[in-house]
């Protein structure tokens, strides 16, 4: 019997592994990460590329791992954070110097996030099993019995769930989940701006819905724009000259006149929320356990959060890695996390999506306030760098 089998071996579930391989080692404890689609041996870049904001806390943990080194050579740096809502005066500017960090977060593309935590397994510890895909998951006395849709089947102690906010196990186990539509599709793309972005974001509001710009390598944006669904599926499907004409115009020129528009893709938005994390053998992780509205960039950082504090709840106990008590004390510790950031994300997204007179008055005067007291702007700051009270 395997000690741990990780269903999803994207960035939670591969980040996971390397959070554990050296403590499982030590305790002759193997890791089965199972993941339908092959990885790619050698990284290859695209104009395309979808890519993650890694918040200055995500940093942090890449390091005590070991590989932000490596993800480094291809992160770009956030050096500021433009908050404002378009066409009033409300605004707000965040700076790594002032909150005393080198950066506010970086983003990378997630082919190579996963392309360096790939690399860093220990193949004496984690098997590596893909393609393969789990069709079924039948309960055990002390664990559970996977089996795989090439008809073998695996035992192992415990199961951690990390195949994505879709997850058709979580669904067959009878977890329900609470959905927040928020009636509004996001456009995901990588534009180029005519001037250089200079490792600036932006979070811009407008009363269609917000729309956010990340700085990426080679001078790229990666945009978030997110519109109500009919509007954004005559959006995708426009010419790349009106297309641009329109984002610019919501945009402004504060980066130029937008030169180039990669691939469009729509995403439906929602917050998703498993209504169990944990059971005796079972752990339910990533967008599986929580997907969030990407316009504050919390979703995979909060997720990141989880998987470190799992990993030290395993590795702290002299328990199997499937006990009950363990996995109630790790929920139990990010509780705490989650609450917080799923709450921070949820306002933000309610706030700055809402066109209603109140709410636009009052999120202007919370814009301007931030810049008049210094520690709201500071706790504002920490909470989108996703980090705790000390850390630093």
């Amino acid at each position: 019997m395997s000690a741990l089998a990780i269903i999803g071996g994207g960035l939670v579930g591969a980040s996971l592994a390397l959070a554990l391989q050296k403590g499982a080692k030590a305790r002759g404890w193997s890791i089965e990460l199972i993941e339908p689609f092959e990885p790619g041996s050698e990284y290859q870049p695209s104009y395309d590329a979808r890519s993650t904001a890694l918040s200055y806390g995500t940093r942090l943990i890449y390091q005590r791992l070991g590989v932000w080194e490596q993800i480094a050579q291809r992160a770009e740096p956030i050096t500021q954070i433009q908050v404002s809502d378009r066409g009033r005066a409300g605004a707000t500017r965040l700076d790594a110097k002032k909150e005393q960090v080198p950066a506010l977060g970086y983003v990378v593309e997630n082919a190579w996030i996963g392309h360096c935590l790939w690399q860093a397994l220990d193949n004496e510890v984690v098997v590596r099993r893909c393609p393969a895909e789990v069709e079924r998951m039948q309960p055990m006395v002390e664990g559970f019995r996977l089996s795989l849709t090439d008809g073998k089947q695996l035992d192992c102690d415990l199961a951690v769930l990390a195949d994505g906010g879709r997850s058709a196990l979580r669904e067959q186990l009878g977890i329900d989940i609470k959905r927040t539509p928020y009636g509004q599709t996001a456009l995901i793309a990588n534009v180029t701006p005519g001037k250089p972005h200079g490792g600036q974001a932006f979070e811009r509001f407008t009363d269609a819905g917000p729309m956010a710009l990340l700085p990426l390598q080679d001078n790229r944006c990666a945009l978030v724009w997110t519109r109500p669904e009919q509007d954004a599926a005559r959006l995708v499907a426009l010419p790349e000259a009106e297309f641009l004409s329109e984002l610019q115009q919501a945009f402004g020129y504060r980066l130029g006149g937008f030169q180039q528009v990669g691939a469009r893709h729509l995403y439906p938005l929602e917050l998703i929320e498993a209504e169990e994390q944990v059971r005796s053998s079972l752990v339910v992780l990533g967008n599986a356990a929580h997907s969030l509205h990407p316009i504050a960039g919390q979703g995979y950082n909060l997720s990141l959060r989880d998987t470190e504090a799992l990993a030290a709840a395993l590795l702290a106990s002299p328990a199997r890695p499937g006990d009950l008590a363990v996995l109630q004390a790790y929920q139990r510790r990010q509780r705490s996390d989650q609450r917080l950031t799923v709450g921070f994300s949820d306002r933000v997204t309610q706030l700055f999506g809402d066109s209603g007179s109140l709410s636009v008055v009052g999120r202007n005067l919370g814009l301007l306030g931030l810049d008049f007291l210094p520690p709201a702007k500071t706790w504002f700051a920490r909470q989108a760098m996703g980090l705790g009270v000390r850390e630093r």
